[in-house]
């Protein structure tokens, strides 16, 4: 029982001080950046309803600036100076103490694990190696606390610190694979609208790249992203098949890669786009429905634990408690 309790407590502290970390990475200056961004697309979407505002009027953007500027109060000012001046400078230093003496499988695992999330830029190895670290020794230090108070044999203590350890090491690599399974889970469910609408925007005159322009700019999600990061590598020089390739790769699917080798081969070959694209946007369409009716099957057994915990027992009080009742009462007479 004690064991239980200091692996649930590990996990829950793992997952807090790893979440935590990512949370206070965010600086004042990234979370001003995206409410200036929120407040840009909302004065277009006022520009868009009023096409015939004059040009010299003053944007909406300017009105809103001192509303935004009136939001971060002294707290929060206090906690930016201070999270500048004493917080970062101690994560650097950790980050350069931690790189040293981290093994390269690690470091070429979260590298990979970053690639494929899609947070290349964004999240950086030495970051993501110090709440690693920081969560490994966090975990051990809080089931050594928690086996103060336990009667317990060394050997069992022993084994208690290493099972937290392992359980801190494990949190952050379980978020960064689920993150990576969310990602491909919906660039999985918006590929095959996208090929549907690529394949007529293609067919009705437009090319590739000008299709995958129009279509960049009024779509969102993480297929977009991918497609958009590709049109910026393409725009610095990098070969189609070069970026369509790393587009794969980053996006790590089946669905994807058959796409891109596809569009490559049509390329090569000279053959007709749209008719590839037809093709591909039928393929991508039965393999959806195909993933669909797999999910469907397996929802009767996912659906047994529930059943057996939650429904079964409320069932059995439904019918077994009156008769029951009825039976005490015969036996009591």
């Amino acid at each position: 029982m004690a064991g239980l309790i200091a692996l649930v407590a590990s996990l829950f502290f793992s997952v807090a001080f790893t979440f935590g970390l990512m949370y206070y990475r965010q600086n004042p200056e990234a979370q001003l950046r995206k409410r200036l961004h929120e407040m840009i697309d909302q004065a277009e979407a006022e520009r868009a309803k009023r096409p015939k505002q004059k040009k010299n009027e003053t944007p909406t953007i300017v009105k809103l600036l001192p509303s935004a500027a009136a939001q971060f109060t002294h707290t929060e000012h206090a906690l930016a100076r201070f999270f500048r001046r004493r917080v970062r400078p101690f994560l650097n230093y950790l980050e350069d103490r931690f790189q040293r003496f981290t093994p390269n499988e690690i470091r070429l695992q979260l590298e990979d694990k970053i690639f494929h999330a899609g947070k290349m830029g964004i999240w950086s190895v030495k970051r993501l190696i110090t709440v690693w670290c920081l969560a490994i020794f966090a975990s051990a230090a809080l089931a050594i606390v928690m086996i103060q108070s336990m009667e317990l044999h060394p050997l069992q203590k022993i084994f208690m610190i290493l099972l937290g350890a392992f359980v801190g090491a494990a949190v952050p690599f379980a978020i960064l694979n689920s993150a990576i399974r969310n990602r491909q889970k919906a660039i999985r469910k918006q590929l095959p609208e996208f090929l549907d609408i690529l394949c007529v925007s293609v067919q009705a005159g437009l090319s590739f790249d000008g299709a995958v322009g129009k279509m960049t700019k009024r779509m969102h999600g993480p297929l977009i992203d991918e497609f958009k990061r590709m049109q910026n590598d393409v725009a610095l020089g990098m070969t189609h098949q070069y970026a369509l390739t790393n587009l794969a790769k980053r996006c790590d699917l089946e669905e994807v890669y058959l796409f891109t080798t596809s569009i490559i081969q049509a390329e090569k070959l000279g053959t007709s786009m749209t008719r590839t694209l037809k093709v591909q946007a039928d393929n991508m369409r039965d393999r959806h429905r195909q993933h669909i009716k797999a999910l469907a099957l397996k929802a009767p057994v996912k659906i047994i634990f529930p059943m057996v915990l939650f429904i079964f027992p409320s069932i059995f009080v439904v019918l077994l408690y009156p008769a029951m009742i009825s039976l005490i009462r015969a036996f009591g007479k």
